[in-house]
C-alpha cells in the first residue's frame, strides 16, 4: 500500500542526512578557491626568491595582533563545530548560542583585520610584497565575509526550526566551508608572518 501523502503540512527545509546535493558544490568550491590560495601562495614565495632588496622591504611582520587573530578565527571554527554536534544531539538553544559566539568571533576577526591594515605604514601599491600581501589577506577576508553571512543564514534558519537532529546537511556543509577559511588562514599566517623570521 502506498504512504498517504498529508498535503496540508509544509515541506521540510534541506537534505535529510549528510549526503546532501550541496556537498558536491562545496568539494567543487574548495578544490578551486584552495588552487587559487595556492596560486597566491606559490607567487609569493616565488617572487620573494627572485627579489634583491630586503625581504619584507618595511621589516619582519609584528607577531602580536596577528597571532591574536588566528586564535580567535580558530576559536570560531572550534564553536561552529560544537554548535552542529549540539544541533544533532537535540540541545538547540546551545547550538543556537554557539553559533552566535562564533559569529561574534568571526566578525572580530575581521575588525581586528581591518585595524591591522589602518596601522600599516603602506599600501598595495607601495612595492612588490605589500602588493602580495594586501592581496592575499584581502582575497582570504573577502572569504570570511562570505563566511559569515552563511553562519548568520544558519543561524537564523536553526531558530525558525529549519533544522533539528534528522536535517542538518546544510548547517554541516556550511561548517566545512568555516572550517576551511580557517585552514587557508593558517597557510597564509604562517607565510606572511611566520616564514620571513626563517629566510
Amino acid at each position: 500500500m502506498s504512504e498517504v501523502m498529508q498535503l496540508d503540512r509544509p515541506l521540510p527545509v534541506g537534505s535529510e542526512g549528510k549526503r546532501a546535493g550541496g556537498w558536491w558544490g562545496l568539494l567543487a568550491l574548495i578544490v578551486t578557491e584552495g588552487a587559487l590560495f595556492g596560486y597566491l601562495l606559490f607567487s609569493y614565495f616565488y617572487l620573494a626568491s627572485q627579489t634583491q632588496q630586503h625581504w619584507p622591504p618595511e621589516g619582519l611582520p609584528q607577531l602580536g595582533i596577528a597571532s591574536l587573530n588566528t586564535a580567535i578565527l580558530l576559536a570560531s571554527s572550534g564553536f561552529v563545530w560544537v554548535s552542529e554536534r549540539c544541533l544533532r544531539r537535540r540541545q538547540l538553544q546551545w547550538s543556537l548560542a554557539l553559533m552566535a559566539v562564533a559569529i561574534l568571533l568571526g566578525a572580530g576577526f575581521v575588525m581586528i583585520q581591518f585595524r591591522e591594515w589602518g596601522h600599516k605604514h603602506y599600501d598595495m601599491t607601495a612595492n612588490l610584497y605589500d602588493s602580495l600581501y594586501f592581496t592575499i589577506t584581502g582575497f582570504h577576508l573577502l572569504h570570511v565575509a562570505v563566511g559569515l553571512v552563511i553562519l548568520l543564514l544558519l543561524l537564523l534558519w536553526t531558530a525558525l526550526g529549519y533544522f533539528d537532529d534528522r536535517r542538518y546537511a546544510a548547517v554541516t556543509i556550511g561548517g566545512v566551508y568555516w572550517h576551511f577559511v580557517d585552514v587557508v588562514w593558517q597557510f597564509v599566517f604562517t607565510t606572511l608572518y611566520l616564514t620571513p623570521y626563517l629566510f
